[in-house]
């Protein structure tokens, strides 16, 4: 299950070349701990947990909070788009553009997935966004499906209709649920990059 999500990274930083990771969400303080979210909330921990001393700072040019970290030869660049989820694409094409990131083979995307129970984790290659806004966003503005994701499930409700999901993806996180993936689901995320990079 894991095989493209462990191979991404080294492929890169032991080559001297430049990862971008993308977590999708939504600027500002109203969206920090909603569902939606679920791409930042993950950077913001893996930055925090492990890289310490690093920080994400707006790089206003490309719309997009960016925190670079260095692995032995290569580089991670770690990114939130500002662009509101709707418009991911904008902000993704102009730093694959900028990090000359070959995105088949060195972009990995970060969303939340609604379609999966909360806490569950599935990664896509080549496939459509399945109603995801952000990463149809994306898919238009590369021009190719062509990219690697992994779908962090947030869908935590008895009625799927209820609220409708439009909305419900813009409500927060309860407590338990995000004491859920901070230790367990961001941890299990993480130990699978930090292995492919040892």
């Amino acid at each position: 299950m894991w095989s493209w999500a462990l191979m991404i990274l080294p492929n890169s930083l032991h080559n001297n070349m430049t990862t971008l990771v993308i977590g999708l969400g939504n600027p500002g303080k109203k969206y920090e701990l909603t569902r939606h979210n679920a791409g930042f909330l993950f950077l913001d921990w893996l930055v925090k947990e492990k890289f310490p001393g690093s920080t994400f700072s707006l790089q206003k040019n490309m719309h997009t909070e960016i925190c670079e970290v260095k692995q032995g030869p290569g580089k991670l660049i770690l990114g939130k788009p500002q662009t509101y989820m709707n418009n991911s694409g904008h902000a993704v094409s102009q730093l694959v553009s900028y990090y000359k990131i070959d995105f088949e083979k060195d972009l990995l995307i970060i969303q939340d997935e609604v379609d999966l129970p909360i806490g569950q984790l599935r990664e896509s290659l080549e496939s459509a966004s399945a109603g995801h806004k952000g990463v149809q966003s994306i898919i238009d503005a590369l021009g190719s499906k062509n990219f690697k994701r992994l779908r962090i499930g947030v869908e935590a409700r008895e009625d799927k209709s209820i609220p409708p999901t439009e909305n419900y993806v813009l409500q927060k996180f309860s407590e338990e649920e995000l004491k859920l993936l901070e230790t367990n689901i961001w941890p299990k995320l993480a130990q699978k990059i930090s292995n492919a990079n040892e």
